[in-house]
């Protein structure tokens, strides 16, 4: 039997080399697997032409995944300290990279990044519209956004976001529900932007069929961006979202129905005590497909902290059901993000979705506290850079201030409890002097 799509595989019974290897990575059994895909309960986003990959699920049952953001903009334009976040990224384990480039010509980078990446590459086509066809955004027609497309497609990027639920209805309920920061999806907004000035209806909305078409044909996994995410918390779970998210419901199935793999992209910024529901919502109005949130961002005044705020969203809405969670890093909001800043926001993302994990109960998750938990416990210090998930800052941090008493740290010294508690339970004597 052929299939084009894992998905297609799936439904046809067929296990693929990467179904084994993601089966293999999460230790889930192969049968349960290739059940969830042929549902699309799990993608698993694999270019064909993406030979570097290795491919990962995103989904029901399997750890949630980390996406890293960059590339360049008008403002910098430096490839060079691109391919320093790749390489960090790749070094903290990041899944998933995603080239936001926007300016120009970026198909070189583009293309250097799926030759060597072993984690998926994704895109949002609608940034390259411009450079690429040397067209003003007016200009451009529905053809033409389908031909940046294929030229992704064909490239070996493993998923795209297209914003294609932000059509006539979706506006309609954002325009009389009102808000207080419009439309902050840079993608949604350069598509609204094209529908008020062409008077057309959204173009991956009119010409879904087609675009599914480029995406079967190359196995790319379709992300259904959140146009009408909120940028604050105050516009959270309102009217656009909503309706939005409806639309993105009766999309998915419209590219099951074809074998198209998706994801679902939520909310920018929410309120701690809104994100459960909001999972729970997604998940029955776009029946299970994995979601994939950028955060959520929990409060809005900490500039320069938001990988915080995203990290505590990020772990609540993991902990609640979301499968895949972008990285915000400090310079959110403020400049395009340094090499340290990606290092600081995969980091923290890291931490958000292996805590998501543990509340989850995905198997294997609690095996690497539990390492952690018997190094400390025997003061091997070691094992527990080994264990870090930044072992460089650990060693780090251990090294700069050394304590007097041998094998403990400088917060307690000889009132180590570890320490003293294995002595007195090992019959010793404990001496503070």
């Amino acid at each position: 039997m052929t299939y084009s799509t894992q998905m297609e595989a799936a439904k046809k019974g067929i296990v693929t080399p990467q179904m084994e290897t993601v089966a293999a990575d999460e230790g889930m059994e192969i049968q349960t697997l290739l059940e969830r895909v042929a549902k699309g309960t799990i993608a698993i986003p694999a270019n064909k032409n993406h030979t570097a990959l290795h491919p990962a699920g995103v989904g029901e049952g399997l750890r949630t995944k980390v996406n890293v953001n960059l590339g360049i903009s008008g403002d910098v334009r430096d490839y060079s300290c691109e391919m320093e976040k790749v390489n960090m990224a790749l070094k903290y384990g990041a899944e998933a990279i995603m080239d936001l480039s926007n300016y120009g010509k970026t198909h070189d980078f583009r293309e250097e990044l799926v030759r060597i990446s072993p984690a998926m590459i994704g895109t949002v086509p609608m940034y390259d519209a411009v450079g690429y066809l040397e067209k003003d955004l007016a200009q451009i027609s529905a053809q033409d956004f389908l031909e940046v497309v294929r030229k992704h497609a064909e490239e070996g990027v493993d998923f795209v976001t297209i914003h294609a639920g932000l059509n006539r209805k979706a506006i309609d309920s954002f325009k009389r529900s009102g808000r207080k920061m419009n439309i902050v999806s840079r993608g949604g907004s350069l598509i609204y932007a094209w529908m008020e000035m062409t008077g057309n209806e959204n173009p991956f909305f009119e010409y879904y069929d087609e675009l599914l078409d480029i995406l079967y044909e190359y196995d790319v996994t379709v992300s259904l961006g959140d146009a009408l995410r909120p940028g604050c918390v105050a516009d959270a779970t309102d009217a656009g979202q909503v309706s939005e998210l409806i639309e993105l419901g009766l999309l998915t199935k419209r590219a099951w129905e074809r074998n198209v793999q998706v994801m679902i992209e939520g909310p920018g910024h929410m309120v701690m005590n809104e994100i459960a529901a909001n999972m729970l919502i997604e998940k029955r109005l776009c029946y299970n497909a994995p979601f994939y949130v950028l955060g959520p961002l929990v409060t809005d005044i900490a500039p320069g902290y938001d990988h915080i705020t995203s990290a505590i969203g990020g772990a609540i809405a993991a902990a609640n059901g979301a499968d895949f969670l972008c990285y915000v890093t400090p310079a959110e909001h403020l400049r395009l993000p340094s090499v340290q800043d990606v290092r600081e926001g995969v980091i923290a993302t890291k931490i958000a979705a292996h805590a998501a994990d543990l509340a989850k109960g995905i198997p294997g998750a609690r095996d690497w506290d539990d390492r952690m938990a018997h190094a400390r416990q025997v003061l091997d210090w070691n094992a527990m850079f080994d264990e870090a998930i930044d072992r460089e800052k650990a060693e780090a941090y251990a090294a700069s201030s050394q304590a007097a008493t041998p094998g403990t740290c400088t917060m307690c010294g000889a009132m180590c409890s570890v320490r003293n508690m294995n002595r007195v339970m090992a019959g010793e004597n404990v001496s503070l002097i």
